[in-house]
């Protein structure tokens, strides 16, 4: 089968794999749809040592069981996934916070991905998809569960009714922007995202979900005017950004991993009493939540998503890393 494998730092080479093995309580997938996300990119730059050359990436994948070694799932269903592989034993899986469990490994990450005509998956990871949804926009349900998960958490810290709040939002690729469509769905008007990227602006303009600006030449929202801050990025200076925008008694979700590790002003976090929140990928529910959210239109039309077939997948990384596409999600189609 042909497989988009990660060579070396920079490089992604198409090239012949062979043929998942099918065990005990697992599935084979034929791969329709799966997504670039943010996370491949970064282990593309070399900068995770967890995703080592040889590796097929892809997490955000939709797919048809070609075969299965489980009774229940049977060849022809289409059906997405969590691609975090729990235990389901410890205190976290136990509690329905299995995103959190200890002995997790990762489909794209610790096995081989959705980067590939075929994949292979436990059956506990499926998560179950309407008849008639259309497998590109299934695709996006991992990344639209982060940005779930991360506004659900940011509900449970603010002060105030969200549809009250003046929110920020830093970064523009998918995870920014499908939060930004959740919080029109959910009332909240006058988003501001910041995005450097002047093509993902515009794409993000023509969405109506919220005011793009470019932090690097425009000043955006005054210093300590925004309840909630989202902060999509994750690097040095979007942590230090969210700390300038957020006003005292506010809200920063953390949910970007550009940078490993910075120093952040924990003096003004205390004084002024403002909640910092890390969130991480998202629940079963989370996902589950999100498959009935984007089949009902929460996310709007996802229009803004690009496809292109799996053989062109080391342009799209190319394409990516130098801000040369429009859209916030690029979904590879293996057939």
């Amino acid at each position: 089968m042909k497989a988009l494998v990660y060579a070396q730092p920079g490089q992604m080479e198409l090239q012949e794999r062979p043929m998942p093995e099918l065990v005990d309580g697992e599935v084979v997938l034929k791969i329709e749809a799966v997504g670039i996300c943010g996370s491949d990119l970064h282990a593309w730059h070399g900068h995770d040592p967890r995703r080592q050359p040889g590796l097929v990436f892809g997490h955000e994948f939709v797919g048809r069981i070609e075969r299965s070694a489980a009774p229940g799932f049977e060849p022809g269903s289409r059906w997405t996934g969590n691609p975090l592989i729990v235990c389901g034993t410890c205190a976290y899986c136990v509690q329905g916070r299995n995103n959190l469990c200890a002995n997790r490994t990762m489909v794209g990450m610790t096995r081989a991905g959705g980067f590939a005509e075929r994949m292979s998956i436990p059956v506990g990871n499926l998560i179950d998809l309407p008849a008639d949804m259309d497998p590109v926009q299934a695709a996006l349900t991992e990344p639209a569960a982060t940005a779930l998960h991360a506004v659900h958490m940011a509900m449970r810290a603010l002060h105030r009714p969200l549809q009250e709040c003046t929110v920020l939002i830093l970064g523009g690729g998918a995870v920014g922007l499908l939060a930004a469509l959740l919080l029109g769905a959910y009332g909240v008007r006058g988003v501001q995202l910041a995005e450097t990227n002047a093509l993902r602006r515009d794409s993000a303009r023509s969405t109506g979900s919220c005011d793009p600006f470019d932090p690097a030449s425009q000043s955006g929202p005054a210093e300590a005017s925004c309840d909630l801050v989202i902060d999509a990025v994750g690097a040095k200076s979007t942590r230090t950004a969210a700390l300038r925008a957020v006003r005292p008694g506010g809200v920063i979700v953390h949910v970007g991993l550009q940078d490993w590790a910075s120093e952040i002003d924990m003096r003004k976090l205390t004084l002024a009493e403002i909640a910092l929140i890390g969130t991480y990928t998202y629940t079963t529910a989370d996902l589950r939540a999100t498959v009935k959210a984007i089949h009902g239109g929460v996310f709007g039309d996802l229009t803004w998503v690009e496809e292109r077939p799996l053989a062109a997948g080391a342009a799209a990384f190319a394409d990516l890393d130098q801000g040369r596409s429009a859209a916030a999600k690029i979904v590879l189609r293996p057939h």
